[in-house]
Parts: C-alpha cells; sequence; structure tokens
C-alpha cells in the first residue's frame, strides 16, 4: 500500500473512533464505575473486536456476513440484546453507585471490561458494512496478506489506542471526581442511550 493511501486509510479511521457512540459511553461508564484498569480492558478488547472483523472483512467473509440475511440478522439482534443488557444494567446501578462515591470511590466488582467491550464491538454487524465499504477503496484485487495485514492492525490500533487515552483522561484528577460525584447521572444518560441504540438497531 501507497504511503499517501496509508495516510488516508489513518484519518478515516481517526475520524471513526472520534464519533460518539455506544463504545464510547461503555469506555467512560465502565472507567467511571470500575477504574483505570477496567477502562483500560474496555478500551483494549474493544479494539480487539474491532480488529477481528476488519480481519474477517478483509479476508472476505464479511461479504458472507452481509450477503446471508439470517446470520446478520442474528448478530444485529444478538447485539441489540447485549445494548439492551448494558443499558438496564446502567440504570439499575444508580443508587449502588452513589453508595460507592459516598465510601471514597469503592469500585464496582461486577464490572467486567474484557467482555463488554469485546462484544459490544464484535456484536455490531455494521462494521462489517463499514470495512466491506472502507476497504475496498483501499484493497487492490491482487492485494497480498501483508497489505491486508497493515490495514487490520491500522484499523485496530487506532480504535484502541483512542479509547485507552478516553479511559485514562477519565481516570485522572478532577475530571474522575467530578464524573464521581455525578455517577447516577452518567449512568442515567449512558442507560438511557444504550436503550435507545437497541431500540434503533431493531427498528432498522
Amino acid at each position: 500500500m501507497e504511503f499517501h493511501l496509508w495516510l488516508s486509510l489513518v484519518v478515516i479511521c481517526i475520524l471513526g473512533a472520534l464519533s460518539p457512540g455506544p463504545s464510547l459511553a461503555l469506555v467512560i461508564k465502565n472507567t467511571l464505575n470500575g477504574g483505570a484498569r477496567q477502562g483500560y480492558a474496555t478500551a483494549i478488547s474493544h479494539g480487539l473486536g474491532v480488529t477481528l472483523y476488519a480481519a474477517i472483512t478483509a479476508t472476505g467473509i464479511g461479504i458472507l456476513i452481509v450477503q446471508s440475511p439470517m446470520l446478520f440478522a442474528s448478530i444485529k439482534y444478538t447485539g441489540a440484546a447485549f445494548l439492551l443488557y448494558l443499558g438496564i444494567k446502567a440504570l439499575m446501578s444508580k443508587q449502588q453507585n452513589i453508595q460507592f462515591a459516598q465510601q471514597g470511590g469503592a469500585l464496582d466488582p461486577s464490572i467486567n471490561g474484557w467482555r463488554d467491550g469485546f462484544f459490544i464491538a464484535f456484536l455490531n454487524p455494521k462494521l462489517a458494512i463499514f470495512f466491506i465499504a472502507l476497504f475496498s477503496q483501499f484493497v487492490e484485487p491482487d492485494a497480498g496478506w501483508l497489505q491486508k495485514g497493515v490495514m487490520t492492525a491500522t484499523v485496530g490500533i487506532i480504535d484502541m489506542l483512542w479509547y485507552v487515552i478516553i479511559a485514562f483522561t477519565m481516570s485522572r484528577g478532577p475530571i474522575l471526581e467530578k464524573l464521581k460525584s455525578n455517577s447516577h447521572i452518567v449512568d442515567r444518560i449512558t442507560g438511557c442511550f444504550l436503550i435507545l441504540l437497541a431500540a434503533r438497531v431493531v427498528l432498522n
């Protein structure tokens, strides 16, 4: 892949990562309630989920997912169910989080960043469509494994680094304290947002 094409891919991936969505809400929530370690786990596992989807798409399997309505629908509705689960969990954790903040920032042991980050990425079949549309602009017909590997690694690393930066920022200094003092509001907003996204996935 030529360098200027790779830079174009980098810019597109950065803009995609910066777009607010359920992944950003989840990283913030898990960092707030589970601490920096769970925030980093969510960020890294999300990057791994995105990388896996990119690799599947680069090898052509992503096209099969899009062309198979039953497979696509099963992944789609499983993802919606997971978003709904996370949203309800966020709404129900309001009182618990207030108690944590009053005890000086105790962490929620039920937070599982490795699971949450990976599944919220991998249970999003729209990533297959996105990567097919994206990679079709960059992958040459005779592209080898090296070019596909570079593209896949670029997508995953950028996604992972962005959410690691978010987790790092959210777990430091006055930002964390301000968020903790308003954790019930953060959870309410996050929960509603995730539930609305789940409904949107089902209705679309």
